[in-house]
């Protein structure tokens, strides 16, 4: 054992470049599936952790009365509940942003069901009045901290101005400002004053149920009991996707790159194990010669390259858990996911070297077996070579590159893996680039949102008709609408007309041409488990509502469940005033010198408010593909630095004969380089075809299954792939000549006796 961990220290102190990048590739790969394993499971979810520290409602019913909670607890699979709380919408003003909120009653004594946890500071209480407490999402959105003073504006224009007691989560909605209004809670008393009419409100009563698959049909069942008084319902479900959205996208993304970074990582290894077997041969003969048994050998050369990997997901652990904590802002680690991966990358690392080990092991003892590549026919990319009439260099080059085929084809497959999925997110960075260049494909045509504060709606019309910067303007509304077939809520985007209607980003179907029709993202059909062609029957406000739906559209809010009609397709008294106006500006017009000419013309009259572009909300996302397109360019040198070591070794013997023949060290350099260069562009134009051909698919496919819906992905434009592949083989051709141009120039003596050792 001394003798063996000796020679395993000196063969690794040989090689300690390749040594140190096999550790830090497996390491960031490691790295990379933790993060997208926490990102993914639901034990780390923001929804689950949230539900089990406030002891969550399954179930959230919006009434325009206070319901009789007693006959609610009665339905069966219900076991506790929470309120009901009267709510009253009002307007936060902050630093000259205006953001719309929803003010909750709360006790002073916190609800056992659906309470709020206090993050920061301390919740409500009678001595305090005046103080709130504002959910930790919105807070940080508008730059909250505890004692900061909040100027709201009530529906009959009358100001108030809280005071923040405390930050606290809660697990009643989603994330602002995905989900909006925005959340804060005050004393009943402190409510009544803020809004008396009881008309200007609603009450909300949560549902927590024994069994969280029975939503459906407590849901159906509270819709039947209280009939017209429903304004809306939603589910634990809804709030549990809105909150883990850019999660699981992020986490989706991170574990397609590193499980296909690992299978390219055991290629890598496999390969560089093998190679290394190859140039031991005399060693793992003398050490045969010595009396080592085969089971020893084999034990020496698992330890020694399986050590590495094992070195490198001892080492990715940790990286991963800080990814993890900065993403989520959490601490705690799903510890199934993180033994599955760390028990799983080993089993990988030492299958992947088990194989080249038990090769090792079965090298007989002096003599040595022959350990020079393979001789025989020219090889048709060398015969190839020779047709067009190429050089000698290159000829010999050709012919070295697939003497060996096994070893060539791990390199050629391990660098085209790393170039697919480079190339894949290339793609993914196109479509976040098209979305940003082109916001109308992702239904955001009117880039601001104009609501009247002072003014009249036909002043705030006529305000947006006038500014120069201002194309078209659309009337519209956003109302929740109940489905009675699922009993819960869904978003009704009310805007534009039948006869001039908004130009959704329509990918199947057809937009809306008349009153009764409308578009649906793929989230609601999905949901509703219809098609393009059904008619829906919906309720509004307690008017009923049937629709066709004749088109389906690119939707990215709500997870897709959005249906999108005329205004003139609902009752008046939903949309008579509008709830805003949607301003769609002319080419080159800047939404900010918009903004900031309407605000000065309508007298600080109009609340306005920029449309975000979904892309940046992912804007964290470029940062990754740039991380794991570096972790991939190392498993791709990795395999190079194996490829170029073993065809210095196969013909380090062949320099001399090369020279004799009249090869000048350049020439001699030029095919060292043209075998290993070779497969490095196989490897690459393969990767690159390969990943152009699947990225639109799998973006799609994502669109798909998150509700956006498919029609969004688009592939690297041809001067990026261009531009990368060039790269890559530049790349690797420069690492592959600094090897070979050092053989090139050492003296045939001195080489010879190198190679022999």
């Amino acid at each position: 054992m001394r003798a063996g961990a000796r020679w395993i220290r000196a063969d690794l102190r040989a090689r300690r470049g390749q040594a140190v990048l096999t550790v830090a590739t497996i390491a960031a790969i490691v790295a990379a599936l933790i993060t997208a394993a926490t990102l993914l499971e639901d034990s780390t979810n923001p929804w689950r952790g949230l539900f089990s520290q406030t002891n969550g409602a399954h179930l959230w019913v919006h009434t325009k009365d206070r319901p009789q909670v007693v006959a609610l607890r009665e339905i069966d699979g219900v076991t506790q509940a929470a309120g009901p709380y009267r709510t009253a919408p009002v307007t936060l003003l902050e630093e000259g942003r205006k953001a719309p909120a929803a003010l909750r009653a709360m006790p002073v004594t916190p609800p056992e069901v659906a309470r709020p946890v206090v993050a920061e500071g301390g919740w409500l209480t009678s001595s305090q009045p005046d103080g709130a407490v504002v959910e930790r999402s919105f807070a940080r959105a508008l730059g909250l901290g505890v004692g900061s003073p909040v100027n709201v504006t009530a529906l009959s224009g009358a100001r108030h101005v809280l005071y923040v007691r405390g930050i606290a989560d809660s697990a009643d909605q989603g994330f602002y400002p995905e989900w909006t209004p925005g959340m804060i809670w005050v004393l009943p008393e402190k409510l009544d004053r803020i809004e008396p009419e009881l008309g200007r409100s609603e009450w909300v009563t949560g549902l927590r149920l024994a069994d969280p698959e029975s939503t459906q049909f407590v849901s159906q069942r509270v819709v039947v009991m209280l009939d017209e008084e429903v304004q809306r319902v939603y589910t634990w479900r809804e709030v549990r996707d809105a909150m883990e959205l850019d999660n699981r996208l992020l986490g989706t993304l991170l574990a397609l790159f590193g499980i296909v970074g690992l299978v390219a990582a055991a290629l890598a290894l496999a390969n560089a194990a093998g190679g290394r077997v190859l140039s031991q041969l005399r060693d793992l003969a003398t050490l045969k010669s010595m009396g080592f048994t085969r089971g020893q050998v084999a034990g020496l050369l698992l330890v020694e390259h399986g050590a590495l990997g094992l070195l490198g997901i001892a080492l990715g652990v940790l990286p991963g858990w800080l990814v993890t904590w900065l993403v989520l802002d959490r601490t705690a680690v799903a510890l199934v996911p993180l033994v599955a991966i760390t028990a799983g990358t080993a089993l990988v690392v030492l299958v992947a070297v088990g194989l080249p080990a038990w090769r090792g092991s079965r090298t007989p003892p002096i003599p040595a077996a022959p350990s020079a590549p393979p001789r025989g026919h020219l090889s048709r990319l060398a015969k190839l070579a020779l047709l067009v009439r190429l050089p000698p260099a290159l000829v010999l080059g050709a012919r070295d590159a697939f003497s060996r085929r096994v070893p060539a084809f791990l390199t050629t497959f391990g660098l085209a893996v790393p170039m697919m999925m480079i190339t894949i997110g290339l793609g993914v960075w196109a479509t976040l680039d098209n979305f940003l260049a082109h916001p109308e494909q992702v239904g955001q045509h009117a880039q601001l949102l104009v609501r009247p504060v002072k003014l009249t709606p036909e002043e705030a019309k006529r305000a947006a008709q006038l500014d120069p910067g201002v194309r078209e303007v659309y009337p519209g509304a956003d109302v929740d609408a109940l489905v009675p077939g699922v009993a819960r809520s869904i978003r009704v985007r009310a805007i534009g007309g039948s006869g001039a209607p908004y130009p959704f980003p329509v990918a199947e179907g057809r937009m809306y041409a008349d009153r009764g029709e409308a578009v649906a993202g793929q989230g609601l059909l999905d949901l509703l488990k219809v098609k393009i062609g059904d008619r829906v029957w919906l309720s509004v406000g307690g008017t009923p509502l049937i629709v066709r739906i004749v088109g389906r559209t690119v939707e990215p809010d709500l997870d897709g469940q959005v249906l999108s009609l005329g205004v003139d397709s609902l009752a008046a008294k939903d949309v008579v005033p509008p709830e805003f106006w949607g301003l769609a500006l002319k080419k080159g017009a800047d939404p900010a010198d918009v903004r900031d000419r309407l605000l000065t013309a309508s007298g600080e009259g109009l609340e306005i408010q920029r449309v975000v572009n979904p892309a940046e909300r992912l804007s964290i996302i470029r940062a990754v593909i740039v991380a794991l397109i570096v972790v991939l360019a190392l498993i791709g040198l990795a395999n190079l630095l194996t490829a170029s070591a073993l065809g210095l070794r196969d013909h380090a013997l062949d320099l001399a004969v090369l020279k004799a023949m009249g090869l000048t060290p350049r020439q001699v350099m030029a095919t060292l380089v043209t075998g290993t260069g070779v497969l490095v562009v196989l490897g690459v134009v393969l990767g690159t075809a390969a990943g152009s051909f699947v990225v639109t698919s799998l973006i799609d496919l994502q669109g798909h299954t998150s509700g956006v819906g498919a029609g969004i992905g688009r592939p690297p434009s041809v001067l990026t792939l261009t531009v990368a592949v060039t790269t890559a083989v530049g790349a690797a051709l420069a690492v592959a000549l600094l090897p070979a141009r050092r053989a090139a120039r050492a003296q045939l003596g001195t080489y010879g006796f190198s190679a022999n050792q």
